[in-house]
């Protein structure tokens, strides 16, 4: 007896997954790795200072060398990548969570409600992103959750605007019409039939906005408005040793590198999603 493959997943197993994807997989999962695995590979506290082994280039006992305060680089390397991560992540999922929350909300109310409810957005979204970010951390303080929660703010217009111009192209589909034909209200063809159909764009706003998410976590960390001062996050690590490029380029490489892999690791992952999401996919070949 053989299985039957959708025609979607016979197609997607034929064309099977680009180097380009599998590569960015890789390193994603490699960076989740490490940053998972960080206390139990870090030869060093990342915050010990020793003032005898300062701007060290890389050898044996310094994988990485060391920065201008001799802290070992690896180890900040890794333990930063678990800050990089969860608020970048975090940030996507706040701003995930207010976005298609309210966008929904503010849809299923009705047409004074949507108006009301986007003219705030379009006010939030009229403001630069990192600025908007900077202005909420003055308010609610430094710290990860703080940082988590601006990022949330920051980007949440995206899945707001995804969510409404979803919502009416679905609106006027026959399915839609169907739905109120047989008696069922606005909430129940939102709740049942819309938010399935919702939910692709969504994800694929998500996936898009993650590198955005990080790279601002970044800014924010280089700016000395991120997470706490003692914690440390490759924005942080690129701040340090901005100062000190000349005599220990290395601690300022290694944070820039691994921002770089994350970022375009992320950006391409995210298009992939967008692609295998599209509902147009396979009527334009596939592209």
């Amino acid at each position: 007896m053989t299985l039957a493959l959708p025609s979607e997943a016979r197609g997607t197993v034929r064309r099977g997954i680009s180097p380009r994807t599998a590569l960015a997989a890789l390193a994603l999962a490699l960076i989740v790795a490490l940053a998972l695995a960080a206390p139990l590979i870090a030869p060093f506290d990342p915050l010990d200072q020793d003032l005898l082994a300062l701007n060290m280039p890389p050898g044996p006992a310094h994988w990485l060398g060391t920065d201008h305060m001799g802290r070992d680089v690896f180890s900040r390397l890794v333990m930063g990548a678990r800050t990089t991560l969860i608020v970048g992540f975090g940030g996507a999922l706040v701003a995930f969570a207010l976005g298609a929350g309210f966008g929904l909300v503010a849809l299923s109310f009705g047409r004074w409600a949507e108006a009301a409810m986007f003219a705030v957005i379009d006010l939030v979204r009229a403001l630069p992103d990192v600025l908007l970010a900077l202005l909420l951390i003055v308010a609610l303080g430094a710290g990860a959750g703080p940082v988590v929660i601006a990022l949330g703010i920051a980007f949440a217009p995206f899945f707001a605007y995804v969510a409404r111009a979803t919502f009416h192209r679905e609106s006027v589909k026959d399915y839609v019409a169907a739905a109120r034909l047989f008696g069922g209200g606005r909430l129940h063809v939102l709740r049942l039939h819309l938010a399935p159909n919702l939910a692709g764009g969504l994800v694929t706003q998500a996936a898009i906005l993650l590198p955005r998410c990080v790279v601002t976590e970044s800014v924010l960390s280089f700016l000395g408005l991120g997470s706490s001062p003692d914690a440390p996050t490759w924005g942080r690590m690129v701040a340090d040793a901005s100062r000190y490029i000349e005599v220990s380029p290395h601690a300022i490489l290694a944070p820039v590198i691994a921002i770089i892999v994350l970022t375009l690791s992320l950006s391409i992952l995210g298009e992939a999603v967008r692609r295998g999401l599209d509902p147009l996919r396979e009527m334009r070949g596939g592209k």
